[in-house]
């Protein structure tokens, strides 16, 4: 049966902010928030699973679903029926937008209530009104979509590396714009994964999400210290080349056709000692101009395109 809050002051609406707005709230509760129907299909795509769903009608329901089917691919049902179908199964979770048994369409809103109340291990459902969505939305351009999720803590020995693996590294990179610009880079590049060293945002901020599109969901994310992250690439054969200035060669003159790990710090201290030493080889993009660095999401992009240039070439 799906809920109806009016009101700001509402419990569970204030719970809803403080997720958002404190990362002390998202790990005390193992929750986090996702806003956005494209953000929330990428997370359930990845197995998350939802716990409450908080969704405006008046908003999400302008939306028509053959324009919302144009826009998602499908996925397996858990059965033959015609029509919209959710699962939280087995890890396992996505939604699907089909037509009604008479065939005719139905608004976006509809179709994910439906696929919400057929769910196997449904979440809790909330509408709420367009006046008091307004003022929990995170963003200003939203499709009446919020949902909290449940922390799911991935691990260095989850990960399933091909061959030869091009893999993102990122030292105590602060900013959440900057940590989801580098995962949309790492997405695009099809990057087979991204690890974080010592930390110092919440992987889960709301900013990183909305920043990464929900690329945080696309690209395994694993949070580690540097030296767990030296020994799990060392262990198995991965060439660490850290993005510096001093004592390197042009990016585009190394091979990254074999395994390889592509390694930044932040642009004001650059990469601690621990990640030089550890290196196989110190690359750098020319620097033609007066300045001497790039935003770290920005090389990030240039080096993983070379990679993905000599990988293709």
């Amino acid at each position: 049966m799906t809920e109806r809050i009016t009101s700001a002051q509402n419990p569970k609406i204030k719970n809803l902010l403080s997720l958002q707005e404190k990362s002390k709230a998202r790990r005390e509760q193992g929750l986090f928030v996702v806003e956005g129907r494209r953000e929330l299909q990428h997370c359930l795509e990845a197995g998350y699973t939802v716990r409450t769903l908080f969704v405006c009608p008046e908003i999400a329901g302008s939306v028509t679903e053959e324009g919302v089917a144009s826009q998602i691919s499908g996925h397996p049902r858990p059965d033959k029926r015609e029509g919209p179908v959710g699962c939280w199964a087995e890890g396992q979770a996505c939604l699907n937008f089909g037509t009604t048994d008479d065939g005719r369409g139905r608004s976006e809103a509809e179709a994910i209530c439906g696929a919400i109340r057929s769910a196997v291990k449904p979440p809790h459902i909330i509408e709420i009104p367009e006046v008091l969505y307004r003022k929990v939305a995170y963003r200003e351009s939203t499709e009446g979509i919020i949902a909290e999720v449940e922390y799911k803590a991935l691990k260095l020995e989850d990960l399933r590396l091909p061959e030869h693996p091009l893999i993102v590294v990122l030292e105590s990179v602060e900013k959440p714009g900057n940590l989801g610009a580098v995962l949309r880079s790492a997405d695009a590049a099809g990057a087979h994964a991204v690890l974080i060293c010592d930390p110092l945002t919440d992987l889960y901020n709301p900013n990183l999400i909305r920043a990464s599109i929900g690329a945080v969901f696309t690209v395994p994310v694993v949070a580690v210290s540097s030296q767990e992250a030296i020994g799990f690439l060392k262990e198995r054969g991965i060439q660490i080349l850290t993005a510096q200035l001093q004592d390197s060669s042009l990016y585009y003159d190394v091979d990254m056709r074999r395994g390889t790990a592509l390694v930044m710090g932040t642009e004001s201290t650059g990469l601690t000692p621990v990640w030089r030493q550890a290196a196989s080889a110190h690359i750098r993009i020319p620097m033609l101009g007066r300045l001497d660095s790039l935003n770290v999401s920005v090389s990030a992009a240039i080096l993983l395109f070379e990679a993905v240039r000599q990988r293709q070439g």
